[in-house]
């Protein structure tokens, strides 16, 4: 694949898309990208690289996906305004931090980013 561009689309399966839009709107901090059906919902997350939400209620709550990005502090504190609140915070051995969230299916979103002294360095 070296060499050739790659569209990253990351799924997570929902109960009921309705009920999950509304979360992942806070969560993302605004509207899908863009809606391919009446049961799935994507958002643009970086150049290439999509979250989408699609309604299969026998497969909800089990996924687990992490961002990495370049200021954490800044994005937790975004989820934070906008009433999302993480389920745990971890800080690694080499200092990298991840924090959890759970969407109200169960579904594991986190996002992760470098030690706090190189917070928007990276």
């Amino acid at each position: 694949m070296v060499g050739m561009t790659v569209d990253l689309f990351a799924g997570v399966a929902v109960r009921e898309i309705g009920a999950a839009s509304g979360w992942y709107e806070r969560f993302f901090g605004g509207e899908p990208a863009f809606l391919p059906n009446e049961v799935e919902a994507v958002w643009e997350v970086g150049e290439h690289q999509y979250v989408y939400i699609v309604e299969a209620a026998e497969r909800a709550g089990h996924a687990l996906v992490t961002l990495f990005v370049s200021d954490l502090d800044a994005v937790v504190d975004g989820l934070s305004a906008r009433g999302i609140e993480p389920v745990k915070r971890e800080t690694y051995e080499n200092g990298v931090r991840k924090i959890t969230y759970n969407d109200p299916d169960g579904n594991e979103i986190g996002y992760g980013g470098g030690p706090a002294d190189h917070a928007g360095n990276g």
